[in-house]
């Protein structure tokens, strides 16, 4: 799958060819039990172990404005996106959109039938690996027909496993040279208010060393459950 993305300034295109969504990356032990419990407060079971590395359809990033999801049950993860191609890495934004009913039944399946939002910009991992824990991850969700943002999520990467490690621990190296370009969603930390569905979703990724953001939202059309 053909992914465009603007880079310095420029333009980049990669095929795409592989994905792994990675759970369960809190860093700090408390962190992760949070989101444990908030997930446990909707009926989904806990890891058996961490982190864990869901493989997910490349065909489902996207980088279109609007996702179709079935059912009112889902909701979306600001996480840090990282792309690996020929041996180069590169750190971007996405969101994990995760269905949270089908999520109490299988988190694999939950993850993998939701489209990834992923936004148009990228930066050089090298670029950033010096401070990269400093970087900060936001996200914010419009409720019902309300036109206000409200804060969803917040926090660094310095919160999340180190992205060395969930590199090393994805292959997501080795599947990125096989010709076509492999990307891996790093993880979140958890919802102010919990856990919980909404119309629109927003997200930005700060760099303050080099006064860099890159941002993306999008919005949730729900289609009808058939029974």
């Amino acid at each position: 799958m053909q992914m465009n993305f603007i880079l310095d300034g420029g333009a980049v295109s990669f095929e795409i060819g592989h994905c792994t969504v990675a759970g369960w990356t809190g860093r700090d032990a408390k962190a992760i039990q949070h989101h444990i419990d908030e997930l446990a407060a909707i009926g989904v079971k806990p890891p058996s172990t961490v982190p864990l590395y869901y493989r997910t359809s490349f065909g489902m990033l996207t980088q279109a404005p609007v996702i179709e999801v079935v059912g009112k049950g889902t909701s979306g993860e600001v996480e840090p996106l990282v792309i690996a191609k020929d041996g180069v890495l590169y750190l971007g934004l996405a969101s994990d959109h995760t269905d949270r009913e089908l999520e109490a039944h299988s988190v694999a399946l939950s993850k993998q039938i939701c489209a990834k939002p992923v936004a148009n910009t990228i930066w050089k991992f090298d670029d950033v690996a010096d401070h990269l824990e400093q970087i900060e991850l936001k996200s914010w969700i419009r409720e019902g027909d309300s036109d206000e943002w409200v804060p969803y999520q917040e926090g660094t990467i310095a919160s999340i496993r180190p992205l060395s490690d969930l590199i090393e621990g994805s292959g997501l190296k080795s599947a990125g040279a096989s010709g076509k370009a492999a990307a891996m969603l790093c993880g979140t930390f958890g919802a102010k208010g919990g856990v919980r569905p909404a119309r629109s979703f927003k997200m930005a990724m700060n760099d303050p060393v080099r006064g860099l953001s890159i941002t993306h939202s999008y919005d949730i059309v729900e289609l009808p459950e058939i029974a």
